[in-house]
């Protein structure tokens, strides 16, 4: 069952059993999918890899705004609560982030193929590793590990 699919169906089961937060999540992913898709020059067509795309972005955006209101103290209390439940959702959909070995293990793999390479060539290789596992490494655990192997 494709990702846009599951979303229809949760989107009907959560408004059946009342269930506002799961249901206002479902509605927002699907809004910033529509204005993916209606935004100018968008030429690819909807699919699971889009959805990961979006669902990855809104999740990222909900975790800055979860530290902001973290900083708040009390009063972001039930703000910090509800993001938790959106965050928890989006994560359902995205792929397992890659572990620090495994980030390791493909830094290893990119600096062997490129052959001879020097610290000024991080930039270089941290792309190299997020381009190879779009959406399953994150970028400041690359960047960390890459440092630590050129370092």
């Amino acid at each position: 069952m494709s990702i846009e699919a599951d979303l229809k169906a949760g989107q009907i089961a959560a408004m059946k059993a009342k269930d506002s937060a799961t249901a206002n999540v479902i509605k927002m992913i699907r809004t910033k999918v529509t204005e993916k898709r209606t935004a100018k020059g968008f030429s690819g067509e909807v699919n699971d890899e889009l959805y990961v795309q979006v669902i990855g972005a809104y999740k990222k955006s909900l975790e800055k705004a979860r530290v902001e209101f973290e900083k708040a103290g009390q009063k972001g209390a039930d703000s910090v609560a509800a993001l938790d439940h959106e965050i928890a959702f989006c994560q359902k959909f995205l792929p397992q982030p890659m572990t620090e070995e495994e980030v390791r293990a493909a830094a290893k793999a990119v600096i062997a193929e490129m052959g001879e390479v020097s610290p000024k060539m991080a930039g270089r290789i941290v792309g190299a590793v997020m381009k190879q596992h779009k959406g399953k490494a994150e970028a400041a655990l690359v960047k960390t590990v890459v440092s630590g192997l050129l370092g």
